[in-house]
């Protein structure tokens, strides 16, 4: 397998060449975003977000880096979308500042999640709706759209066909053969594909190291059942604000026990709105019930479907969880269900939130002790018979963490893909695709770009180590006042210290070897107050690491009078 060149820029691609380019979903689960160029145009594939880890304190999403597309916007022809999930969707408002009219092209659930995600950010996209079966010329590209089975309605891959060659895009995507909307992955047109020759086959690594076949979503019913048949109280379900599938799996099980439904959380509202408008989920009659009027509902008899399943702070279960939320609570007779999947990178949020909830007395019901969700990505088994059904002559595995890409790729090296015609690529890498021989032929530069707040992309690696820093080793402030005429100390040093467990009076055994540190520099007729600071910042420093073990921020500051 064929691993990336660090060493240089790409040179300029040669005629009758196909340019890829992801710039997010390789090596993460989420920002996917992929760029395919040829004779000088441009069509994108995704434009995903990225939630943010422990490890970025503040940090609200991260985004793909549109800086190689920053000077060429209008080379862009469209931006196709496989389907509405975030890490596809969830970027796409932010690449539209830069320009608005490019156009959106995706089936009518995801362009309907999109435009709504739009309006937040008072943009009006140009959108194309397509549907499984359509054919589509998008600039250089002429697009079909093939129907896949996945966590959401309405999910495509794209196959894209141009004189250069064809590239085939799974998207996410799994094969349930007795999906709840009878909608399944067409193998068929899958395989139509490779009569016609897939040059390049771009397949979703997530679930690439799971073995066998991921179980159909029908099998969740009658374990909701059980679940609900068991409850004393209310119920919690907290799923993605987008599985149609498994809400209406809820209302159907909250109707056979007679109980009412909730929808709660921004995003879960909005969602289920647009679903239920476009006819892909069913609400049975009598069964909807607003926040408001949940006091006129008996405890045993209400179901709450939330947001928050990837314990997500501000979300409804996370303040459910910590008491704050102003309308509900849970209490021992009461019942929680993690209706998702756990996303790599959540773990001791998720695990924090169960406790929490745990703590309150409800009973918590989880993917490790019941079946209450089932992945929307293929697994080992269907993998497989997607490279036996394509018989690719070059594959690039897409969406997942290094592991997961490296998994797939030798899957597809079992069923007979030569080892070097397997790009296992990072972020930036650069694939060119010719004559139907695909290779890596450098990188360019692609980072993490953060939203932080309002904010985007003016924080960085910097700014977050210093964000860990305070977190993780506190803050100490030491400041004073020098005469710089006469080099006298007028007043202080005085020391302060945040997030530290020790009382500030720990640094009165060193607060005479600071002094000493600024008479010192003051004696130095050429030290201005830069110089000063340092001197107190080195003595305080290494006074931390010695009797503190500790390396917190230190922030000094001398004024001179």
């Amino acid at each position: 397998m064929e691993n990336v060149n660090k060493t240089n820029l790409p040179p300029a691609p040669a005629p009758d060449t196909i340019r890829v380019i992801p710039l997010g979903g390789i090596g993460d689960i989420g920002r996917n975003m992929t760029v395919f160029e040829y004779n000088g145009r441009i069509l994108i594939v995704d434009c995903g977000v990225l939630f943010p880890s422990e490890h970025q304190p503040g940090v609200d999403l991260i985004l793909p880096d549109f800086e190689y597309l920053r000077d060429r916007l209008d080379d862009i022809d469209a931006i196709v979308l496989t389907h509405g999930h975030e890490d596809h969707i969830g970027a796409v408002p932010y690449l539209l500042r830069l320009r608005p009219d490019i156009p959106l092209v995706g089936s009518e659930f995801t362009i309907a999640l999109t435009e709504a995600k739009l309006a937040e950010h008072r943009i009006k996209p140009y959108s194309l709706v397509v549907a499984e079966g359509d054919v589509e010329q998008l600039g250089e590209f002429e697009c079909e759209f093939i129907a896949v089975n996945h966590s959401i309605p309405d999910a495509l891959a794209v196959f894209m066909r141009s004189k250069a060659g064809n590239i085939l895009i799974t998207g996410d995507f799994k094969m349930d053969q007795l999906p709840l909307d009878g909608r399944i992955t067409d193998l068929r047109a899958f395989a139509r594909a490779g009569e016609i020759g897939v040059d390049l086959f771009m397949v979703d690594s997530t679930n690439a190291e799971v073995p066998g076949f991921v179980h159909s979503e029908e099998e969740i019913g009658p374990v909701l059942e059980n679940i609900f048949g068991r409850a004393q109280g209310q119920i919690v379900v907290a799923s993605f604000a987008s599985h149609v599938h498994r809400v209406q799996q809820v209302l159907e099980t909250a109707r056979k026990f007679g109980r009412k439904v909730c929808f709660v959380g921004r995003s879960m509202v909005r969602n289920m709105g647009i679903a239920a408008d476009l006819g892909l989920l069913d609400i049975p009659e009598n069964t909807l019930v607003d926040l408001k009027d949940i006091d006129s509902v008996a405890e045993n008899r209400r179901v709450f479907m939330s947001t928050g399943s990837q314990g997500e702070p501000m979300a409804v279960l996370a303040r459910i969880a910590s008491g704050t939320h102003r309308r509900i609570s849970v209490g021992p007779r009461d019942t929680v269900i993690f209706a998702s999947s756990l996303i790599p990178g959540n773990e001791n949020s998720v695990f924090r939130l169960i406790n929490g909830l745990t703590k309150l007395g409800a009973k918590v019901v989880h993917q490790g002790n019941e079946r209450v969700h089932v992945s929307g990505h293929s697994a080992q088994g269907e993998l497989l018979y997607a490279y036996n059904i394509v018989e690719p002559l070059n594959v690039m595995p897409i969406h997942g963490e290094p592991r997961h890409l490296v998994a797939n790729g030798s899957l597809a090296v079992k069923t007979g893909v030569p080892a070097e015609n397997v790009m296992l690529c990072e972020d930036g890498t650069v694939v060119d695709l010719h004559d139907g021989v695909a290779r890596i032929v450098g990188e360019i530069p692609c980072g993490y770009v953060f939203v932080d707040g309002s904010s985007v992309g003016e924080i960085g690696e910097t700014e977050l180590t210093d964000r860990r820093t305070l977190g993780q080793e506190g803050f100490i402030a030491v400041f004073a006042v020098v005469d710089a005429q006469r080099r006298t100390i007028l007043a202080g040093p005085h020391i302060q210290a945040r997030a530290m467990a020790e009382d500030d009076s720990v640094f009165d055994e060193i607060l005479p070897e600071v002094k000493k540190a600024l008479k010192g520099a003051l004696e130095n007729e050429n030290a201005d107050a830069y110089q000063m600071q340092q001197a107190m910042r080195r003595v305080l420093g290494r006074w931390a690491a010695r009797t503190l073990r500790r390396a917190p921020m230190i922030i000094p500051t001398v004024i001179e009078s």
